[in-house]
């Protein structure tokens, strides 16, 4: 993996990212779904502007988003969550849920890069973490659970399993970036030397 990012741009993306989530929550729940997309579009080219891996991090948002797409659509077809704004089709979650997981593809290699490797703890964070988002973003109106009990336990399970394959996800593109890098270093090295 690269250098570790610096406090600064950690604080930056920890920033960014609650800006882009608070701004597609807000934005699908008063019938604006593309608000928040055009905040977390602005995120993301910060994020990439300042990545020093431009290639795999864009590769990884693409990821994550496909993801999230798939994941939070399926939640929304089985009946777990109902949201009201942005679904554009009914297996597909809404654009701005779509977003909001754009933006939490920033943070897999900055503001939580700390928790890479660190399994166990991912896995928590992901069990409790994400119900306690999903259950602030059904308090400002992002979302409805026609049963919330069953709704937070699915999500919990789920994100069990999505936090820590997210994270390695993130590792091995990076791992995947800087080994290219090398390579490709050492090949104009010993063309500069011959």
């Amino acid at each position: 993996m690269s250098a570790q990012p610096s406090i600064r741009r950690i604080l930056v993306n920890l920033v960014a990212f609650q800006l882009g989530w608070l701004a597609c929550v807000l934005g699908g729940a008063h019938q604006l779904p593309w608000l928040g997309v055009g905040v977390v579009v602005l995120v993301a080219a910060l994020h990439l502007a300042t990545s020093p891996e431009r290639g795999s991090e864009a590769r990884l948002l693409v990821l994550i988003a496909l993801m999230g797409a798939l994941w939070d659509g399926l939640l929304a077809r089985f009946g777990f969550l109902v949201y009201p704004s942005g679904m554009l089709l009914p297996w597909l979650a809404p654009v701005w849920i779509i977003a909001i997981w754009v933006a939490f593809a920033t943070t897999l290699n900055v503001s939580l890069a700390w928790l890479q490797g660190r399994w166990y703890l991912a896995f928590t964070i992901g069990a409790l973490g994400a119900p306690l988002a999903y259950y602030a973003g059904a308090k400002l109106g992002g979302v409805h659970f026609p049963d919330p009990v069953v709704a937070l336990a699915v999500l919990g399970g789920g994100w069990s399993f999505l936090m820590p394959a997210s994270l390695a996800l993130a590792a091995r593109l990076a791992r995947t970036a800087t080994a290219h890098d090398t390579t490709e270093r050492l090949v104009t090295e010993e063309g500069t030397d011959a």
